[in-house]
């Protein structure tokens, strides 16, 4: 049999931290050295066909999954896309995709093909073209494909907060104590106002890591994960960011950005551990928080990505915005919540009571626009900068009322659910006191002998 050119690095990383094997030991049973092998996972070196033998003997591993794998990704790469919110009544196992792959891999080769070009899920009005988006457009919309779930990342980063002997609360001194050991990078913190408006600067030329004397231990924690994110996965940050065709320089800068952020909220909130503990508490939030030394938009973020295949977190959306109802970020993971993409801008949404009482943890059951009911968690986040101005954001978390009602661990709330619009120009609920423009296409009515409590009456078409 003659070598064959097949690049399958990532299908040999998922297959060996699936045997939870070292790159050593692996090397060793398949009789190749470990650097050898980690320029094979890195798609540095191809699989040859002696290889493949080697894999199918000491793994009992099926090559034509390996043939195909460089395509659609596998095992892993079609559940990510079969998890999408469109199949969720299909209820496709692991079992049946790797028997679809073995019995009709140009079948799967085709299906992932068809889903790639397909428009990602979650998208600005659809009267605007894909060329006409934002950066933050575009990188959003390429974060909502994969349900902001990275499992590539999270393995290395499981591994590394494993070796530190990560025990949650402040891990900043390990951290730092990494990087100088691991990078020769040295931390210092410096006032706020000699590095003013940065949170973190790294010089490679000098190899110091300054952070603001000004940050919290959680977010201090976060910056140093993310350095270390940087600096330890930065192959394969790039491998990822390559991958999606941005044709806009800005969208890729922003995305691999995201991607540092991932790989800090990964090594700070290790996956297996974290979704762990999330169902030992029943997702108790403070718990959650003070286990692992975060803030709650850390957490919130990390827990919208808990979305492997095998073994996936609750299904959360996640909305951080501003008192104006401006949204910064949108994460709606698997929880299939669209209207929470446009919902920041309506008076009744849960923020908004967050901003009146910026000292405590609000919780509120809300109405979408499709009778749907959602449990949220509300928080105010702020920043101070070294001159004293202050910004602040409310951060919301939600996920499904009924999913909400199995787990004790999350709080309950009062009264009766709340109902939200996407913004009064755009919302046709009938009778909102709060309402302060008619929707946009609504036909007004007027009648002189009655005044109503709501501002308008009118009827859409």
């Amino acid at each position: 049999m003659t070598d064959m050119t097949l690049l399958a690095g990532p299908a040999l990383r998922r297959l060996r931290r699936k045997q939870a094997l070292t790159q050593a030991a692996m090397a060793e049973r398949l009789g190749i050295s470990p650097s050898y092998l980690n320029l094979l996972e890195r798609n540095q070196r191809p699989v040859t066909a002696r290889l493949l033998l080697a894999l199918a003997d000491r793994f009992d591993f099926d090559p034509r999954s390996l043939a195909v794998d460089q395509d659609h990704g596998g095992v892993e790469g079609l559940a990510q896309r079969l998890s999408d919110q469109r199949f969720a009544d299909l209820g496709v196992d692991r079992g049946e995709i790797v028997e679809w792959i073995a019995a009709a891999p140009q079948a799967a080769r085709a299906f992932a093909r068809l889903f790639d070009a397909a428009p990602p899920p979650v998208l600005p009005a659809s009267s605007v073209a894909l060329e006409t988006l934002s950066p933050l457009d575009l990188v959003r919309s390429e974060i909502e494909r994969w349900q902001g779930h990275y499992p590539e990342l999270d393995g290395v980063a499981e591994e590394l907060a494993d070796s530190l002997s990560l025990a949650g609360g402040d891990g900043s001194p390990v951290l730092a104590d990494y990087l100088a050991r691991q990078h020769k990078v040295a931390v210092k913190l410096v006032a706020a106002d000699r590095m003013p408006g940065l949170l973190r600067r790294f010089d490679p030329a000098t190899g110091e890591l300054h952070l603001s004397d000004q940050l919290t231990p959680a977010s201090r924690q976060f910056l140093l994960a993310e350095q270390i994110g940087l600096l330890d996965q930065r192959e394969a940050i790039a491998e990822i960011a390559n991958g999606v065709d941005f044709a806009d320089r800005a969208a890729w800068r922003l995305y691999r950005r995201h991607l540092a952020a991932y790989c800090a909220a990964a090594l700070v909130m290790p996956y297996g551990r974290l979704l762990a503990d999330c169902e030992a508490g029943g997702y108790d939030l403070a718990g959650l928080q003070r286990r692992f030394g975060v803030s709650f938009e850390q957490l919130a973020h990390r827990l919208v990505t808990l979305r492997a295949p095998d073994r996936a977190g609750l299904p959360f959306f996640m909305v951080r915005t501003d008192r104006a109802g401006q949204r910064s970020k949108i994460h709606l993971g698997a929880s299939g919540a669209g209207f929470a993409g446009e919902a920041g801008q309506c008076p009744r949404w849960p923020a908004q009571q967050a901003f009146a009482e910026p000292d405590r943890t609000h919780v509120a059951p809300i109405a979408a626009p499709d009778g749907t009911e959602w449990h949220t968690i509300s928080r105010v986040v702020a920043r101070v900068a070294a001159d004293g101005q202050a910004a602040s954001h409310a951060v919301v978390l939600g996920i499904g009322a009924e999913l909400a009602a199995a787990h004790a661990g999350l709080q309950r709330p009062t009264g009766p659910a709340v109902a939200v619009g996407p913004g009064c120009a755009r919302c046709d609920r009938v009778g909102c006191i709060q309402r302060a423009l008619p929707p946009r296409e609504a036909v007004l009515r007027f009648d002189e002998r009655v005044r109503s409590i709501a501002p308008y009456e009118f009827s859409v078409a």
